[in-house]
């Protein structure tokens, strides 16, 4: 295997995990109707963090950067969302 096709095969591992990382938090929120333990300064870090990478993905033309980590911002958006829907007491 070339270094090339190794470099890629790793990337689109690490990707593929970082998106699908969020599905069971989001899939928990959503069946309990319950984030109350969801820190919600984590996943304001956490946006921030993906829309930075985003801005410096765009910044170097770099393509897969941008892919990946706009679905990972949407994953991580969609977890903050949740936490302010059903975070609240008394949702």
């Amino acid at each position: 295997m070339s270094a090339n096709l190794a470099a890629s095969v790793v990337g689109t591992a690490a990707a593929l995990l970082s998106i699908t990382s969020f599905a069971p938090q989001i899939i928990k929120i959503w069946r309990e109707k319950d984030a109350s333990s969801v820190s919600l300064r984590t996943y304001v870090v956490t946006v921030t963090g993906f829309s930075c990478w985003i801005a410096y993905g765009v910044m170097i033309k770099a393509w897969p950067v941008i892919a990946s980590n706009t679905a990972c911002l949407l994953m991580s958006g969609a977890v903050l969302a949740l936490k302010w829907r059903f975070g609240r007491e008394g949702h």
